[in-house]
């Protein structure tokens, strides 16, 4: 630390910071274009142009690329000199801008709004034509009125360094500068909305949002993204009862100030495709439908589930399921077993557990030299993480080994295309690969979704991994919004046979696939989600369910961070808590479920208010069949083709992306650049 005068007033600051960094830190405002934290710096808007005085320096100098350098720097932000400098860059700055703020999306929020009011001058000495500029096609996400960029090049140095997208750069010079690319082509990035925020000026704003709403009119709500098992902190802006938006908020352990295309985009799912009324089949064609109310359903419902009836009941779910309605379904199987059984339709990967918060996402910034990718799809499987993976590699001596896949890496990475068995002999130290895996110091190991998937869980690979790599920082990609909280939870795996012998399947929050269509053919169905499909088509019975926004859940995210969704905006229709819902079939279990039934919600409830109470837990599956090399000899864990991640098309991701109309744009538009996707 070392003392500086900013203003005439002494600071203690850290040494070779830069003037504008110091000025932030203690509380004065400094107006930048071109400056952003997460960027590296570009000093081009010279608007943070401040006046120094060490002797060296008799004109204004930039302070985002002035450093703190010596001891007794006098720093003035205010000085007549300062001031008229801020003028004339900001009269610059307009020389070619349209006077277009009435129509403009980003009124309200524009930076070049409010410093030109703050800083700017009222009157202007140009007073010739302004200059076009050809808008660019950055894609069905991105709006670009080009004429309004002042070449701040953030959303250049976004790309290049963040996304790893290097389509767009500086071309021309002089007063011909203008941002785009020699070759038109989209913006094709999984977090390629983030440039939106960005934007200092309205060059770049959302198409989805366009002239929907000016920010004052807007609401704001916090919670979570579900879309992956990253778990992002997000913003809901809404207008009314409609969602305008969505925004990043800060999360500097999750997220940071990043989100992907998929949580910002794919909210327009929860007003456009919803499935809001009741519905029941009509006589012996059940794909023929007619409306009905909560009375008829509840009596329907009453007849199926009584206790003297003969039926047999099947509760099928997924890993978007939240965790209290997780808790009443354990509740209901626990007292009507073995005539009620809940089945997950995941995998299960209940032995890929290892100690509970042991590493957080956060741990990704720690001094590892490697990094080793088993069977993991990053850029598609969690975009956050490839972003902290680009800039640890951009930044740092840290080299990315990907095992068992292939795919289109935003950084360099070294890849080796192994199939499972071959995998597995490098854990076991007999592979060329083993002496850099298991000699490495503190490695980074992320696992994709479709090892664990492929293993059966006859084994605890990361078990075996801690034992053998205790200062290893293991993360499971997982796929879906809850899976470690289903797994934790202990929810067995459906089968054939147990849709086979039920006479009623209850579908809770369930995304259509071509194999559960195949399995639920011939069942006696009952729909419970959001959406409709093609499943719900040969359904028994439509009950419409609250989405994510409608209501209050927890989940848990990829590393076992206990996470609360908040209600933004009121049900649609006849859609109910998916909670209320369960308790209304089993009324008699509502008083059993919190007194002995949901230790496991408890558990994580006391998790959210406690995180670090529980970094050593084991769960009971922790210390299950740890690896002692026998699979070998079992034909169903060991497959001679290459591992291939689950996720192939980012933008469809779940229920949710899948009914989204701005996420099927954008997977169209993918498939274009792209010709790698299974027709």
């Amino acid at each position: 630390m070392i003392k500086i005068k900013i203003n005439n007033s002494e600071f203690l600051v850290k040494k070779d910071i830069s003037v504008l960094e110091a000025c932030k830190y203690v509380g004065i405002t400094v107006p930048r274009f071109c400056y952003h934290e997460t960027l590296s710096v570009a000093g081009n808007c010279r608007m943070c142009l401040v006046e120094v005085a060490d002797g060296r320096t008799p004109k204004p100098v930039s302070s985002c690329t002035y450093p703190v350098s010596m001891e007794g720097m006098q720093v003035f932000t205010d000085t007549p000199l300062v001031k008229k400098a801020r003028e004339n860059v900001v009269e610059t700055l307009l020389l070619n801008h349209p006077l277009d703020c009435p129509i403009c999306d980003q009124g309200g929020e524009c930076d070049l709004q409010d410093q030109t009011k703050t800083w700017g001058s009222d009157y202007s000495r140009f007073f010739f034509n302004k200059r076009g500029v050809e808008d660019k096609n950055c894609g069905p996400l991105i709006k670009t009125i080009m004429t309004r960029c002042i070449h701040c090049t953030r959303c250049v140095r976004f790309g290049t360094e963040i996304a790893g997208v290097d389509y767009m750069g500086t071309m021309n010079r002089g007063t011909s500068t203008e941002i785009g690319s020699y070759v038109s082509k989209m913006f094709n990035s999984e977090i390629s909305g983030n440039v939106i925020d960005l934007c200092p000026v309205g060059a770049l704003t959302s198409k989805p949002y366009a002239f929907k709403a000016r920010p004052w009119e807007l609401r704001s709500n916090e919670t979570v993204d579900l879309t992956d098992s990253t778990g992002s902190s997000i913003y809901v802006n809404f207008k009314e009862t409609e969602i305008m938006r969505i925004l990043p908020k800060n999360n500097h352990e999750v997220n940071e100030s990043i989100i992907t295309d998929k949580a910002r985009f794919s909210y327009d799912s929860i007003k456009n495709q919803r499935l809001q009324k009741l519905f029941q089949g009509v006589g012996a064609n059940p794909s023929k439908f007619q409306g009905t109310d909560w009375i008829a359903v509840l009596n329907q419902l009453d007849e199926l589930l009584k206790e003297e009836s003969k039926d047999k009941v099947t509760f099928l779910i997924n890993s978007e399921i939240d965790l209290e309605s997780l808790s009443i379904l354990n509740a209901i199987e626990s007292k009507y077993s073995p005539k009620v059984q809940v089945r997950s339709v995941d995998e299960n990967y209940k032995n890929s557990y290892f100690s509970w918060g042991k590493n957080k996402i956060k741990d990704l910034k720690s001094d590892s030299k490697y990094g080793f990718l088993i069977s993991s799809n990053i850029r598609l499987e969690s975009a956050i993480l490839n972003t902290k993976i680009r800039r640890k590699v951009i930044s740092q001596t840290f080299d990315v080994l990907s095992l068992g896949q292939h795919f289109n890496s935003s950084f360099p990475t070294k890849f080796v295309n192994l199939n499972l068995n071959d995998i597995l002999k490098v854990f076991e130290g007999k592979s060329t690969v083993s002496k850099l895996f298991l000699k490495s110091k503190s490695p980074i190991i992320l696992f994709g979704d479709s090892l664990e998937k492929r293993l059966k869980g006859r084994f605890s690979l990361t078990s075996y991994l801690r034992k053998i790599l205790p200062s290893a920082i293991l993360l499971d990609i997982k796929k879906s919004a809850n899976s470690d909280g289903i797994n934790f939870s202990g929810i067995k795996t459906i089968s054939k046979a147990c849709v086979k012998n039920s006479d009623v399947c209850i579908a809770v929050n369930l995304e259509d696939t071509i194999s559960l269509r195949k399995l639920l053919k011939n069942v006696k169905l009952i729909w419970l989600n959001s959406f409709g499909s093609k499943i719900a088509t040969k359904a028994d019975l439509l009950i419409p369910t609250l989405s994510s926004f409608e209501s209050e859940n927890i989940y848990i995210n990829l590393e076992q961070r206990s996470q609360k969704t908040l209600k933004t905006l009121p049900g649609i229709g006849d859609s109910r808590d998916v909670k209320k819902i369960l308790i209304s079939m089993y009324p008699e279990i509502s008083k059993e479920k919190i007194k002995n039934n949901s230790k496991f919600l408890n558990f994580f409830e006391e998790l959210a208010l406690n995180p670090t109470k529980f970094q050593s837990l084991n769960n009971k599956y922790s210390n299950e069949s740890i690896f002692d090399g026998k699979y070998s000899t079992e034909k169903y864990s060991v497959e001679t083709y290459p591992l291939k991640s689950s996720l192939e098309d980012f933008y469809r991701s779940n229920k949710f992306t899948k009914n989204s109309l701005t996420m099927a744009q954008c997977s169209q538009e993918n498939r274009k650049e792209f010709n790698n996707f299974k027709k």
